[in-house]
């Protein structure tokens, strides 16, 4: 057993899943990524690079993925909102890449050691066009291990760019973990390459609109385009030829086709329930204790933690919901901002949110709530 942090096991999970660069500028409450990133990365064969800002980061890692090497940075609000261009750019050029971003209190600088949940949206739809970028969120340091596994995994199957959505509390808590019995075994598989031999590539053409096209390295023995322009399977810049339009639209169908196998998630149901509380990150912590100690006093309420925001766990979700009446929806930002994503999945039933800003909701806050007659 081991002390440790979120953050930490986020870098270990990213060396265990491949990821042999990684790119960052320091910034609280991530800072910790970046320094054990910087510190491992070297013995494991891999380059850390302590970039000038978040743009030129964000840009590294890019380069770096496009020349085959499983890629991550790491930061916060701010920081992210600097890596924004280049992460559009990932999308266009179906360029894997994991983004840790450990929220704390925004708008703007906000406040750098006070933890939130408020980027829950930017994170999604930071992407002109209404492209689906996965999504995932840790409420505890073994989560951080677990999922960012499950970021580098999607990301290179998928050839997009994923968030690892952590938050202050999270990232920065020490907690007592089983370092030893976490999964530690083959990094995930990775991007489908170009069959061997090849010497013509087009390389936005793929095997149908469901799957990412085959990938060949920047500098490898074929020619490849990556450009963030419109563009056809050849790499061409064309504006609205049909090939070019489908390819857009397959930048979310690749997503889409696999959403049910992304949709991760943990639930503790009661038999009868006739509510469903649903919270992720640090907020499912409280949100769990609340349903256990309501449970306990013979109230019959059902827990969903959702590790998977995006794309919509509906696999998940629909399960849960059965003979629920009500839904409670726990996060800790200002005006319940998943639970506003969720609200059109849950079949006209009535939807309460329990919020907060600037400091972590309680089980108490919770509990009343709960205890009220759906």
């Amino acid at each position: 057993m081991e002390l440790v942090s979120g953050n930490r096991l986020t870098a270990l999970g990213a060396l265990s899943a491949g990821c042999r660069f990684f790119a960052g500028y320091p910034i609280t409450p991530s800072s910790e990524i970046y320094q054990t990133m910087v510190a491992e990365l070297p013995r494991h064969g891999g380059l850390a690079l302590a970039a000038p800002d978040e743009i030129s980061a964000a840009a590294a890692c890019v380069g770096a993925s496009l020349g085959g090497h499983r890629a991550m940075t790491a930061t916060s609000g701010p920081g992210f909102c600097l890596m924004i261009e280049t992460i559009q750019y990932a999308v266009m050029t179906e360029t894997p890449l994991v983004v840790c971003l450990v929220q704390r209190l925004g708008p703007s600088t906000g406040g750098a050691t006070q933890g939130a949940q408020g980027d829950v949206l930017l994170a999604e739809h930071c992407v002109s066009g209404g492209v689906t970028i996965p999504v995932f969120a840790p409420a505890g340091a073994a989560d951080c291990y677990r999922l960012v596994r499950a970021a580098f995994e999607w990301s290179e199957r998928l050839r997009t760019p994923v968030v690892l959505l952590s938050d202050k509390e999270v990232g920065m808590t020490l907690e007592t973990v089983d370092v030893a019995a976490l999964e530690n075994g083959s990094a995930p598989p990775g991007r489908r390459a170009v069959a061997p031999g090849t010497t013509r590539f087009a390389p936005y053409r793929r095997p149908c609109s469901e799957e990412p096209p085959d990938f060949a390295p920047v500098g490898g023995p074929v020619r490849v385009i990556a450009t963030g322009s419109a563009h056809d399977g050849e790499g061409r810049l064309s504006k609205s030829s049909p090939e070019v339009i489908e390819i857009l639209a397959s930048l979310q169908r690749k997503i889409d086709a696999h959403a049910a196998d992304m949709a991760l998630a943990q639930t503790e149901l009661a038999a009868g329930a006739d509510t469903l509380v649903v919270s992720y990150g640090v907020s499912a912590r409280a949100a769990l204790e609340a349903c256990r100690r309501v449970r306990a006093r013979g109230r019959r309420v059902s827990f969903l933690k959702l590790e998977t925001l995006f794309p919509v766990p509906v696999s998940a979700l629909g399960p849960a919901l059965e003979g629920c009446s009500r839904v409670v929806v726990v996060e800790e930002n200002l005006t319940g901002l998943y639970a506003g994503v969720l609200e059109p999945h849950l079949g006209g039933r009535p939807l309460q949110r329990v919020t907060g800003l600037g400091g972590m909701i309680p089980p108490s806050r919770i509990e009343p709530i709960l205890e009220e007659a759906a």
